[in-house]
């Protein structure tokens, strides 16, 4: 590491310019990379002889966990740091070698907090570098970056306020951006008034802007444009802009769990072991009771009104997931498998209940044994679709079902279909399922496995199952405060148990080459 002075040459200016070139394979797994840190100040806040001493290092611990290191961590501390002036900031300078469309911050290490917060920064995508200001003397920094807010991508339009406005998913309200049109060069400044797109649903777009503010780059007829944004201010309040400082997730669920399914090993869990109640997610043990009796799913059932009618002891009509079928009419017992799965429909599975073979209260005795066979020992029912609130589960439990549940390959296949579509055999009837896991929609993670549920004594419920290199992750929340917040708090689940095996392997693979070094 060189440091290099500009002496008298500059009568007013004294920069210290500290070049960092680190090969270093960070736990996100980008290639090795190439780092400055510049700090300008006024030589007349020093005295003579004043000097600057920095070191540089992997920064993987205690990062906020939903950012990524983008360089190494910087320590740097002065000499005769008491004659400085904090009247007169010094400018922070950390260049990157990264091209992504990732929002970048400058963040310095809270000691006190033990946790790492962001400077107001500005980034220079084009020099590939941040600036900052400080007046602290001493202090480690480091540039991260959050995968989960694009800077560059689609945007679309909507009318709302008449004005130069946009809705983001990632600035707060309040935020100000310049948008540009890739296609033209043109660009707007708007004002965020508004939250979307859902990412869930539409994973690159960046921002949706007022019709008014569209029109000043594009016209409204292209529908759909690319675009990259600028950061002209960011504004206080709930915004993933706004990082969490914690190392752990944070969720609205009351419970969820994350597990490595191969091992059963607990990554990270709130509440994980409490029982509550598991609304549809009771649908994946009743189904797998359901394929246990070994059906041949091309037999053909007829739907009778006696099967809804088991769904109104707990329920009005109209309130409940439906397919929206009549007594007499003809399917399938694949049909109706991925109608109870993929839509979630109740009055299916008292179908299948009715045709398996097994009276309903056996079929709900075998939905309690096979739980206890798998281990899920605070797993109870008492009906087999989830409408019963006396349906309990922990996500902890729920993650050992799953585990058990999915060596089933026809599980995996239809809860992770996104539609289905099929016609009664005899009315010709068409039906088309869409699933009710927006991440299954959204198609951003490679999911085999995959379940919601929802109930207002259970909250909002979710289970997903993610394929990793490491090996599948399961992540099971209970008790979400939204349908928006289930499928976030689930998404939350997941990156950070990938971020976690992600970690260990490097952590493995690092302590491995060092083994093989030293031999």
């Amino acid at each position: 590491m060189k440091i290099t002075q500009i002496g008298k040459s500059v009568p007013k200016k004294i920069i210290l310019i500290i070049g960092v070139f680190l090969a270093l394979a960070f736990f996100h797994n980008t290639p090795a990379q190439a780092a400055n840190l510049e700090i300008n100040y006024d030589a007349a806040a020093f005295v003579n002889g004043t000097s600057l001493n920095v070191t540089a290092s992997d920064a993987s611990v205690n990062l906020p966990w939903e950012w990524r290191a983008v360089t190494p961590a910087f320590d740097y501390s002065f000499t005769n740091a008491s004659w400085y002036d904090p009247s007169r900031p010094m400018t922070l300078k950390i260049s990157y070698d990264q091209t992504d469309n990732y929002f970048r911050q400058i963040f310095v290490f809270d000691s006190l907090s033990n946790v790492w917060r962001p400077l107001i920064s500005q980034d220079n995508r084009d020099g590939r570098y941040l600036t900052a200001s400080t007046t602290a003397t001493q202090g480690r920094l480091i540039v991260l970056s959050n995968p989960g807010i694009i800077l560059q991508g689609t945007a679309s339009w909507y009318k709302y306020k008449n004005g130069l406005f946009a809705a983001s998913p990632d600035f707060a309200k309040g935020s100000r951006l310049r948008v540009y049109n890739l296609a033209n060069n043109k660009s707007v400044d708007v004002t965020i008034n508004d939250w979307g797109p859902d990412r869930s649903v539409h994973p690159d777009r960046v921002i949706d802007l007022d019709k008014v503010a569209f029109q000043k780059i594009a016209s409204p007829a292209d529908g759909l444009i690319n675009v990259r944004i600028e950061i002209l201010k960011i504004a206080g309040g709930a915004s993933k802009s706004e990082p969490q400082l914690f190392s752990a997730p944070t969720v609205t669920a009351s419970s969820a769990v994350i597990m490595l399914e191969k091992t059963g090993e607990v990554l990270w869990g709130k509440n994980a072991t409490t029982s509550a109640p598991l609304a549809s997610l009771t649908k994946i043990v009743a189904m797998s009771v359901f394929l246990n009796t070994k059906p041949k799913l091309a037999t053909v059932v007829t739907y009778k009104k006696q099967d809804e009618n088991y769904n109104y002891q707990y329920c009005q009509p109209g309130e409940a997931a439906q397919l929206k079928v009549k007594d007499g009419e003809k399917m399938t017992e694949e049909n109706l498998l991925y109608a109870a799965l993929v839509g979630s429909a109740n009055n299916a599975v008292e179908s299948l209940v009715r045709v398996s073979g097994l009276t309903r209260p056996k079929f709900i005795e075998e939905m309690n044994k096979l739980a206890a066979k798998w281990g899920a020992t605070s797993t109870y029912f008492v009906e087999p679709t989830g409408l019963s609130p006396q349906n309990v589960s922990s996500p902890y439990d729920y993650a050992i079902i799953t585990k058990a549940a999915f060596a089933n390959p026809t599980l995996q296949k239809i809860t992770t279909t996104r539609k289905y579509s099929f016609k009664t055999i005899n009315t010709k009837k068409a039906h088309t399922l869409t699933n009710s896991n927006r991440l299954i929609i959204a198609g951003t993670y490679p999911l085999i496995g995959s379940k919601t549920g929802y109930l207002d004594e259970a909250g909002h419920c979710l289970m997903t199952r993610l394929k990793t290199p490491q090996g599948n992750l399961i992540a099971v929340n209970f008790g979400s405060t939204s349908a928006t917040n289930n499928f976030a708090d689930n998404e939350n689940l997941l990156r950070y148990g990938t971020r976690l095996l992600a970690n260990t392997s490097m952590s493995a693979s690092a302590a491995t080459v060092s083994a093989a070094g030293s031999k």
